[in-house]
């Protein structure tokens, strides 16, 4: 799966769960509504681990070319890129996760089940970001990875 697809999977389950909680019939009294600052603040968060992703790219690209034909350097600078950057990942993949569980009494119960079942692989898509991002950089011509089975579909 590639970079993108992945923040784009992201901000597809995060931000399109409040429009299923919007879309459907009104909910019980006892059903939390979606807090919009907690929204927004999650917004800018994915805004900013974006950013970072872009910045990771494109200095994994730079090390890449600097290192030429030498494919063990590569690696290793890649690797070393990766490393420092997975802390980050690791964290927004963890604040991705707590916001969805957040917004999960706001929604239906059918899309509560859905969102609870792809949450996990979603976790997993973005805390591989570095790693798919390497993968990418030293294997351009590569077809993409086949999407992360989620259990149900």
């Amino acid at each position: 799966m590639s970079l993108r697809t992945a923040l784009a999977a992201a901000a597809l389950l995060a931000f399109a769960a409040p429009a299923f909680a919007q879309d459907a019939p009104a909910a019980p009294a006892s059903q939390a509504a979606v807090d919009p600052a907690a929204q927004a603040a999650f917004e800018a968060r994915g805004e900013a681990f974006q950013a970072a992703v872009e910045a990771m790219t494109n200095e994994m690209r730079a090390a890449a070319t600097a290192a030429g034909p030498d494919s063990a350097r590569a690696n290793a600078e890649l690797d070393a890129i990766a490393l420092r950057f997975q802390p980050q990942a690791d964290a927004f993949a963890g604040e991705l996760e707590a916001f969805i569980t957040s917004q999960l009494p706001a929604m239906p119960p059918e899309v509560q089940a859905q969102m609870a079942q792809m949450t996990p692989a979603l976790r997993a898509q973005i805390a591989g970001i570095p790693a798919a991002a390497k993968a990418e950089i030293l294997n351009p011509a590569a077809p993409p990875a086949p999407p992360v089975a989620v259990q149900g579909q």
